[in-house]
């Protein structure tokens, strides 16, 4: 079996529903066979390996422990699930605080065992915020840090696919920026379905201008739905996605969907902040530009990012982070 790299990628809260399953795929997606599992909870931890053993994977390396240090040394790649997950009736930012501690002792830990990491990805909940803590902590660049945003676009890809009963392959760019959150600014200029730019669409009989409101709703929506159909968060679909954003730092053969990332660009309108804005990721991690899109959409996407700076200067009085204007002192990359 041929792997993109042998360098080792952990998998932190693995397990969990959404690690255990992320384990699994990485061999089966070829990433590679060196794996490494950490999880607190030993007894599900070692359960998990097991079955990866059982899978019998060609050449697989899968190793498992309890112990952070033990996990991060000599890890060039990381993903980390291993927050709290979002219940029936909770939002995301419900598990603003408990998740930032969690994210920001991760962040102290790339800086003290594997400060040389290649490309970590955050996807535990709110991952914008989430992301951000470790990034400040880690003593990264801000290129080696990612979050799953790619969700919130496949969510619309699949509800204009079901709307107007064609492949979901023939809707393309899909895209949603600013927070993985309700307050997304999902971008209609972007998009095509089977050819025909979806702006042309809206506001005709095929696609009213009520039933897309509907369509951006439901996206906004998505991982509450799940929640309510399958009595948790989602884990499949964050665990394929979050696969293929390091895949492709691995092997350099690009992603299609927005990452979350870290932006600093104060002429710009958006300042220390970490938000999905349209990016590229290569072998030296996520670069982002700035979207292009209709006034009303950069409106939105300006809304999304002051609710974001919101929630992270809650981080900052909880103390879980530090002031904006000592972020460079702990983080020299920033």
């Amino acid at each position: 079996m041929s792997y993109a790299t042998n360098d080792k990628l952990v998998l932190l809260g693995a397990a969990g529903a959404i690690g255990s399953n992320m384990a699994q795929a990485a061999l089966t997606l070829g990433l590679t066979p060196n794996l490494c599992l950490y999880d607190p909870f030993e007894k599900g931890l070692q359960g998990a390996a097991e079955e990866i053993y059982h899978c019998s994977f060609p050449d697989a390396n899968v190793t498992w422990t309890t112990d952070i240090k033990e996990a991060l040394t000599g890890a060039s790649y990381l993903i980390s699930s291993g927050g709290a997950p979002r219940k029936e009736g909770m939002t995301r930012e419900d598990l603003l605080k408990g998740n930032c501690e969690i994210a920001a002792q991760l962040g102290k830990d790339i800086k003290a065992f594997c400060p040389d990491l290649k490309f970590g990805a955050v996807i535990f909940n709110p991952a914008d915020i989430t992301g951000l803590t470790v990034l400040v902590h880690s003593g990264l660049a801000p290129s080696k840090i990612g979050t799953l945003a790619a969700l919130d676009s496949t969510r619309l890809q699949t509800a204009l696919a079901q709307h107007f009963g064609v492949a979901q392959s023939k809707v393309t760019g899909c895209r949603t920026y600013g927070g993985h959150g309700e307050q997304m600014a999902p971008f209609a200029s972007t998009a095509s379905v089977d050819g025909k730019p979806l702006a042309s669409l809206i506001g005709t009989d095929a696609l009213t201008a009520d039933q897309w409101a509907a369509i951006q709703q439901h996206v906004r929506q998505g991982g509450k739905k799940i929640i309510e159909l399958r009595g948790r968060s989602s884990f499949q679909s964050p665990s394929h996605q979050s696969l293929l954003m390091v895949k492709a730092v691995m092997d350099g053969q690009g992603y299609g969907w927005p990452v979350g990332c870290y932006v600093s660009a104060p002429d710009q309108g958006f300042d220390q902040i970490m938000m999905a804005m349209e990016t590229t990721l290569t072998r030296e991690g996520v670069s982002w530009a700035m979207p292009e899109g209709t006034p009303e959409e950069l409106a939105e996407l300006k809304a999304s990012y002051q609710h974001l700076t919101k929630l992270r200067d809650e981080v900052v009085a909880m103390g879980v982070l530090p002031p904006l204007d000592q972020w460079k002192t702990v983080n020299p990359n920033l």
